[in-house]
C-alpha cells in the first residue's frame, strides 16, 4: 500500500499526475464535490447561523467508501483539488467526511499538470484556505435561498415548473431588454457618399465622405455638383503607427474568441480546455489574471528566439482590467510553448493552437505599420472625399496572431487597405460617385460571447459561472438560439457616371441573426415578472455587489453569515408579501374584440405554451383557443394574425377514408391524416393550405417512406434527417456517408452500409446477457454504458467493463437506475411545496 494517498476531483487530473510520481503515491478522484446541499429542502438554517446542511449524495456515497478506506491506509493525505474557491471547498468537504487527521493531512495547489509543477506543490503544502471556503459557502447558500423561495412563486404567480436563479435571472433580462431595444427600434435613414478615382498612373482606388447627407435631395444635390467638376489631391499625411498584441487568454476571453474563431459554444470551450489542463497541456482554464510567471516568459522569449528571430521578440507584463478579478493565477497558456500542437481530438488541438498562439504573440514585437490619410477636392464645392490607407512595415506579432473582433465593434467598415503612390496637386479622374441609402441599425443581439463580455464588464458572476449560466437559462426554455430570417427592405442608389445622373432601387436583407439568443415568451414573462417584484435581485449593481461581497470574504475581511443574515433579513419578508399580495402572470396583452361577438382577443402565456384566447373565464360559453406558430411571440403578434389562428385546425377533406386537416403545432404547421402528420414547408402558410397542397405533402411524405429495397425480408426506408442522409432498417437509423450517392443507391450499397452498423455494433459490445436483457456496450470518450431497456447508465472511464460480472452490473443498476415516482407523488411535493410556502407566510404573522 502506497504511504502517500494523493486526492484529485478528476479521474483524467489523476491519471496524469500519476505519471509525475513514484510508487510512494496513490492517486484518486473525488469525482467532483463529495457534498452538497440536499435536492429536495432547502438545507439551509434559516433560523439561526445559515449553517448548510451538507450530505453525500448516494451516487457519491462508493466513492467516499473507497477514499476512506484508502487515507485509512496512507501515512499522509494530500488534497490537490483546484486553486479556487470550488477547489478549496471540495478540498474540505474530504477533510470533513473522510475524518482526516490534521496531522497527517496536506493541502497542495497547482496551476499547471507538469511534473515540476507537481513536485513544487509537494514541497509548499499549505493548509485549507477556509476564507475561501467561505466564499464557495456563501454563494452556494445565497444562491440556494434565491433559487428555493423565488420558484415556487413562480409556479403560483406565473406558470408550473418555472425556476429563478441569481445569475441566471440577470443574463436573461439582458437578453430580454437588449431584444426589446431592438423591437422599438425605429431605424433612420441617410445618404452614404462613395467614389472611385484613378490617379496618372492609371492605379484606382476609392475614397469617400465623412459625413452622409440627411436627405435624398441633399444627396441628389451634391450629385449634380460634382457633374463635370474636376478632382485633385488636396492634402496627403502619412504616419507611422503601431499595433500591439492582445493579452493572452483568461476564461472569459477565451471563450469570446474560440466563439469568434473556432465557432465552440460557451460550454464546449469549457469542456475541451478542461481536458487539456488534466492531460497537462495547458494552465488552470479558470482565471480572471492576464499575468504570465518569469518562467513562462521566458519559455516564450526561448521558443520566439528559435521560431521567428531576435526581433520578434518583446517581453511583456499585462495588468488585468476584469471587475473584481479574483485569486492570482496565472494567464491561460501553454504549459510548455515548445510544444505548438497537441496529440488530442480535433477540436481540443484547435482549442490548443489557439492558446499558444495567443500567448506567445502576447510576448512578441509589434507590429509597425505605415498609415495614409488622403484629402481629395472638387472645384465646383467645398466638400472633400477622404481615402485612408495602411502599410504593413513589420508584421511582429501579427506574424502568427490576430485578435478577434465582435461585429458590435466592427462598424462592417470595408477593411483599410493599400494605396497607389499619390502626391499633392496629382490630377484624379473620377470614375463614378455613388449615393446610397443606408439605415441606423438596431443594436446586436447577443451571442454567448458578447453576453459573456457583458456580464464580465458588469462585474457579473466569475470565470466558473459563465458556461454554466447560459446553459441553466436555454435548458429552462428562458432563451433560445435564434434563427431570425430578418425581412426584405428596399433602398436608393444614385449613381453619377460620366456626367450622368441615375437612380436604382435595391433590396437588401434586414434583420437577419442566426445563433444570436433570443428571449422565448415564457423568458419574457418571467424576466417582467420579476423585475416588477424583485427589482433589486435583478437590479445590475446588486449583483456585482454581491460577487464583490464574495470577494471580500474570501480575502477574509468578511463574515459570510453576517451576509446572509443581512441579505435575508430583506428578501424573506419580501417573497411572502408578492406570494400573497401579487397578481398572476401571464404576459397578457389585450389585441382588440371580435368584430361578431364582441368578445375580448388577448394573448398570453398557458399551460403548453404562449396562446391566443378569445372570451374570458367569467363568461357562460367557454373560451376559444389557439397556439401560436414557432415565428409569433406574445410581444409581436398582431389582432389580424390572432383571428387567423382562430381557424385553425381546418379541414380541408379525406384521404383514403382518413379525414384530413391542417394545424398549428409546437413545432411549426402540419398537415394531418389519420394518425401521421406532415410538416408544411419553412415559411408556409397554414391558413392558405388547400386539399390539393396537403395530399401533395402526403403523397411526398408516402412516397419518402416507401421500402426502396427489402433486405432479410424486412424494410429499407431512406430519409434525410439532424445529421444527413440515413437509411431506417430493422428499426435501425444507418448514416450514409459522401462515399455513397444518396441519391443513386446500388442494392450492393445498401447491404454494405447495412452490415457495417451490424459489425460496428457487434464490436461495440462488450457483454451481452440476453436472458436478463442486459447489455454492456463501448461509449465515446474511452467510457462504457449499461444498458437495461430504455435505462442507459454511464461508466467512468475508471471503470473496466470487460471485467465486470452480471452480478456487479446488477448492483450498479440498482444504485443508480432512475426509480419510477408515481404521479401522484409528484403533485404531492407540489402541494408540500405550497403548503410549506403557507406554513412560512402564518409562521412571519404570527411573528
Amino acid at each position: 500500500m502506497a504511504k502517500n494517498l494523493v486526492i484529485v476531483e478528476s479521474p483524467a487530473k489523476a491519471k496524469t499526475i500519476e505519471k509525475f510520481l513514484g510508487k510512494d503515491y496513490k492517486v484518486a478522484s473525488s469525482f467532483g464535490h463529495i457534498a452538497d446541499l440536499p435536492t429536495k429542502e432547502l438545507g439551509v438554517d434559516t433560523e439561526g447561523d445559515f449553517t448548510p446542511k451538507y450530505i453525500v449524495s448516494k451516487d457519491k456515497r462508493d466513492v467516499v467508501k473507497k477514499l476512506k478506506s484508502l487515507a485509512k491506509d496512507a501515512e499522509m493525505v494530500w488534497l490537490a483539488s483546484d486553486e479556487d474557491r470550488e477547489g478549496e471547498a471540495i478540498a474540505w468537504h474530504l477533510a470533513e467526511e473522510l475524518h482526516l487527521d490534521k496531522k497527517k493531512t496536506k493541502r497542495i495547489v497547482f496551476h499547471e499538470i507538469t511534473k515540476s509543477a507537481i513536485l513544487k506543490a509537494i514541497e509548499n503544502p499549505r493548509d485549507i484556505n477556509y476564507n475561501l471556503v467561505n466564499a464557495q459557502q456563501a454563494r452556494r447558500v445565497l444562491d440556494r435561498l434565491v433559487g428555493y423561495e423565488l420558484s415556487p412563486v413562480l409556479w403560483r404567480k406565473v406558470k408550473g415548473g418555472l425556476s429563478a436563479g441569481r445569475v441566471q435571472s440577470v443574463s436573461v433580462r439582458l437578453i430580454v431588454e437588449r431584444e426589446r431595444e431592438i423591437q422599438n427600434f425605429k431605424p433612420e435613414a441617410s445618404f452614404r457618399i462613395d467614389a472611385e478615382f484613378t490617379n496618372e498612373q492609371g492605379k484606382t482606388f476609392k475614397a469617400k465622405l465623412p459625413k452622409n447627407f440627411d436627405t435624398r435631395t441633399e444627396a441628389e444635390q451634391f450629385l449634380s455638383q460634382n457633374i463635370e467638376a474636376e478632382f485633385k489631391v488636396a492634402d496627403l499625411s502619412t504616419k507611422p503607427a503601431k499595433k500591439s498584441p492582445a493579452p493572452p487568454f483568461t476564461t472569459s476571453t477565451l471563450q469570446q474568441e474560440a466563439a469568434r474563431k473556432l465557432y465552440f459554444s460557451v460550454s464546449k470551450t469549457m469542456t475541451m480546455a478542461q481536458r487539456l489542463y488534466e492531460a497537462g497541456h495547458i494552465t488552470y482554464m479558470r482565471t480572471d489574471s492576464v499575468n504570465l510567471s518569469e518562467d513562462a516568459r521566458k519559455g516564450a522569449q526561448k521558443e520566439i528566439l528559435k521560431a521567428y528571430g531576435e526581433k520578434y521578440s518583446k517581453s511583456r507584463q499585462f495588468k488585468g482590467k476584469a471587475k473584481g478579478a479574483q485569486e492570482a493565477h496565472e494567464a491561460i497558456r501553454p504549459t510548455s510553448f515548445a510544444a505548438h500542437s497537441v496529440k488530442a481530438d480535433k477540436d481540443e488541438q484547435r482549442l490548443y493552437e489557439l492558446i499558444w498562439k495567443r500567448a506567445i504573440a502576447s510576448q512578441m514585437s509589434e507590429a509597425q505599420l505605415e498609415r495614409t490619410n488622403v484629402k481629395i477636392e472638387a472645384n465646383k464645392h467645398k466638400k472633400q472625399f477622404t481615402a485612408n490607407g495602411e502599410v504593413l512595415i513589420f508584421d511582429g506579432f501579427l506574424k502568427v496572431y490576430l485578435e478577434g473582433r465582435d461585429e458590435e465593434e466592427e462598424e462592417l467598415q470595408e477593411q483599410e487597405g493599400m494605396l497607389p503612390a499619390l502626391r499633392v496637386n496629382e490630377k484624379l479622374e473620377n470614375n463614378y460617385i455613388t449615393a446610397t441609402e443606408r439605415f441606423t441599425r438596431p443594436p446586436y443581439r447577443y451571442t454567448e460571447a458578447s453576453l459573456v463580455k457583458k456580464l464580465e464588464e458588469l462585474g457579473i458572476g466569475r470565470p466558473s459561472t459563465y458556461a454554466p449560466t447560459i446553459s441553466t437559462i436555454q435548458n429552462r426554455n428562458y432563451i433560445e438560439k435564434g434563427s431570425v430570417d430578418g425581412t426584405e427592405r428596399e433602398y436608393l442608389q444614385f449613381t453619377l457616371k460620366k456626367n450622368k445622373l441615375s437612380e436604382k432601387k435595391h433590396t437588401e436583407t434586414v434583420g437577419s441573426d442566426k445563433g444570436k439568443l433570443v428571449p422565448t415568451d415564457v423568458g419574457m414573462v418571467v424576466n417582467d415578472f420579476l423585475v416588477n417584484h424583485f427589482s433589486t435581485i435583478l437590479d445590475y449593481n446588486f449583483t456585482a455587489k454581491v460577487e464583490q461581497d464574495f470577494d471580500d470574504i474570501a480575502e477574509g475581511n468578511e463574515e459570510w453569515t453576517k451576509m446572509m443574515k443581512e441579505f435575508y433579513r430583506e428578501f424573506h419578508p419580501h417573497v411572502i408579501d408578492v406570494a400573497e399580495n401579487a397578481e398572476r402572470e401571464v404576459g397578457e396583452r389585450i389585441l382588440g374584440k371580435d368584430p361578431e361577438t364582441g368578445k375580448p382577443v388577448s394573448v398570453r402565456l398557458g399551460k403548453f405554451g404562449p396562446m391566443v384566447q378569445m372570451g374570458s373565464v367569467e363568461d357562460e360559453e367557454k373560451p376559444k383557443f389557439a397556439s401560436l406558430s414557432p415565428d409569433q411571440t406574445l410581444d409581436s403578434v398582431t389582432f389580424e394574425e390572432a383571428m387567423e389562428l382562430f381557424k385553425l385546425p381546418k379541414e380541408l377533406g379525406e384521404y383514403k377514408g382518413e379525414k384530413v386537416e391542417v394545424n398549428n403545432g409546437r413545432f411549426g404547421p402540419y398537415v394531418k391524416f389519420g394518425n401521421k402528420y406532415v410538416s408544411l414547408e419553412k415559411g408556409e402558410d397554414p391558413i392558405v393550405v388547400t386539399l390539393d397542397r396537403a395530399l401533395e405533402l402526403i403523397k411526398e411524405k408516402e412516397k419518402a417512406d416507401a421500402p426502396i429495397y427489402e433486405y432479410q425480408n424486412l424494410p429499407v426506408q431512406k430519409g434525410v434527417g439532424r445529421f444527413g442522409p440515413f437509411l431506417k432498417w430493422n428499426d435501425m437509423f444507418i448514416n450514409v456517408n459522401k462515399k455513397y450517392d444518396f441519391d443513386d443507391l446500388s442494392a450492393e450499397d445498401i447491404e454494405e452500409l447495412i452490415e457495417d452498423k451490424l459489425r460496428k455494433e457487434r464490436e461495440k459490445v462488450i457483454h451481452n446477457w440476453e436472458d436478463e436483457g442486459i447489455r454492456v456496450e463501448k461509449a465515446r470518450w474511452g467510457r462504457s454504458n449499461i444498458i437495461k431497456g430504455k435505462t442507459k447508465i454511464e461508466l467512468p472511464k475508471t471503470v473496466d467493463a470487460t471485467k465486470l460480472s452480471l452480478a456487479e452490473v446488477k448492483d450498479i443498476i440498482e444504485k443508480k437506475a432512475p426509480k419510477k415516482k408515481a404521479t401522484k407523488k409528484k403533485t404531492a411535493t407540489k402541494k408540500t411545496a405550497a403548503k410549506k410556502t403557507t406554513k412560512k407566510t402564518t409562521a412571519s404573522k404570527k411573528k
